[in-house]
């Protein structure tokens, strides 16, 4: 039988039981593991870090739950507000956040155990004084991407814990981050469900697919963002973009639409080169501090990284085995899997079909988007070779390409780095936060 240690380790008693009906046993425990969960029952605990590094609150307040690396809590601080709490279930995810945002109390653990008063307690608020809640439920289920896409289990359930603190929390705005796949899984159930609990708490809710590089970030990357209000129009939050636009497809109604103002300038989209091609050409260890760049600043991206720099960190990357660094060789910038000799494609890769998975084993071309960042740079995955090195980016790299500054230090093992990079919403990505205060009703609501 299968039973839960007082440690929540999962042990086998009884050596002699097929592969199979472990496999059935263990099925049938995560089931009522499920289900103890729902009920809270669980020793789950929420570790609670207080600000070591205390401020006022001077400005608009803002808490981040499913904070990941705190990508959508850069870019609320970067707009002015005061970031007062994070939460995530991931321990590196806490480190990194914890350490770029001293200022913020943080709940580390299972967000089904956080409750809203220990937020409001840690900051000295009352429900109703936070101005903004935000947050990216986990999207794996969601996803396009995914093999098992679907709208019931526990991960894809976790949007529920978000709705939930957003009625004990009362803001007077949310913004909630998601990809576009979450707008017809479930036959647009996921979707139907949010606008619906939010209506019954007071608010009005508007979401669109918005597209990375208008904001000036240099990668390809959609992302379904919702916005709530209990105190004007969502719609009059999303904001024109930066740069850009790019094009549209002109069939999907949920896709944000702007045009630029003819006095505005050019802005153009952000290119990979703009991005990264200031950073040293040789990757430095795990653990190295900070080093020099290569070259001065020659752009505005690269001028809005270096802010308050003391140089380039994380800038380290995996190695390549002989037979990997022998297929890479072959692909030029701009290049794929295509280019690559059949013999020493993998063995599934030689079953692919030239139209087929296009981006795979590619290189970037320095004039180019970079193809969106997913949580691991392998060459298997998508576009992730260096421009002009045999070597797939950098974590600094990756960070870049997704608009982090560079003071911007994430923690943990450097695949933890990779993943908390991928899973991040570019800081620039929303001038939501901008819009939000530029907003004349400001008063806190009771």
């Amino acid at each position: 039988m299968v039973r839960l240690s007082r440690f929540g380790k999962i042990n086998f008693a009884g050596a002699k039981l097929s592969k199979l009906r472990q496999i059935k046993q263990l099925t049938y425990f995560t089931l009522c593991l499920q289900a103890y969960d729902h009920l809270n029952v669980l020793p789950f605990r929420v570790k609670r870090f207080s600000p070591t590094a205390p401020k006022p609150i001077t400005s608009l307040t803002c808490v981040d739950i499913f904070s990941g690396g705190g990508g959508l809590a850069e870019g609320f601080r970067q707009a002015g507000f005061d970031i007062i709490s994070g939460s995530d279930i991931d321990p590196y995810a806490s480190k990194t956040f914890r350490a770029n945002f001293p200022e913020a109390s943080y709940f580390e653990g299972n967000i089904a155990d956080l409750r809203g008063n220990r937020i409001l307690s840690a900051a000295g608020l009352a429900a109703g004084e936070i101005d903004c809640l935000i947050g990216g439920p986990p999207c794996q289920a969601f996803s396009y991407n995914s093999h098992l896409r679907t709208h019931r289990g526990t991960i894809a359930g976790l949007f529920r814990e978000y709705l939930r603190l957003v009625r004990e929390l009362k803001p007077r705005y949310l913004v909630m981050e998601n990809v576009p796949g979450i707008l017809s899984v479930g036959n647009g159930g996921v979707v139907g469900e949010i606008a619906s609990h939010l209506g019954s708490l007071g608010y009005e809710t508007d979401g669109r697919i918005l597209y990375a590089e208008d904001f000036g970030v240099p990668q390809q990357r959609r992302r379904m963002i919702f916005i709530a209000s209990r105190v004007g129009l969502p719609a009059e939050i999303f904001p024109s973009g930066s740069h850009g636009p790019a094009p549209k497809p002109a069939v999907n109604r949920f896709v944000h639409r702007w045009e630029r103002d003819s006095e505005a300038p050019s802005g153009r989209l952000v290119r990979v080169w703009s991005a990264i091609g200031d950073l040293p050409t040789k990757p430095t260890a795990v653990e190295a501090e900070a080093v020099g760049y290569r070259a001065r600043p020659w752009c505005d991206f690269q001028r809005y990284a270096r802010v308050g720099s003391c140089g380039v960190l994380n800038h380290h990357t995996v190695g390549f085995g002989r037979t990997m660094l022998a297929r890479i060789k072959h692909v030029p910038q701009g290049g794929s899997w295509r280019d690559i000799p059949r013999r020493l494609l993998p063995a599934g890769m030689k079953r692919a079909k030239k139209s087929c998975h296009t981006k795979r084993y590619g290189r970037l071309a320095p004039k180019d988007l970079a193809c969106t960042l997913l949580t691991k740079c392998d060459p298997h995955w998508g576009c992730y070779i260096h421009p002009d090195e045999d070597r797939v980016l950098t974590v600094r790299e990756a960070a870049r390409l997704q608009s982090f500054p560079d003071r911007f230090k994430f923690q943990g093992p450097q695949l933890a780095q990779y993943k908390l990079v991928g899973n991040s919403v570019p800081p620039p990505f929303l001038l939501v936060p901008l819009a939000i205060q530029s907003l004349p009703s400001t008063g806190r609501l009771k």
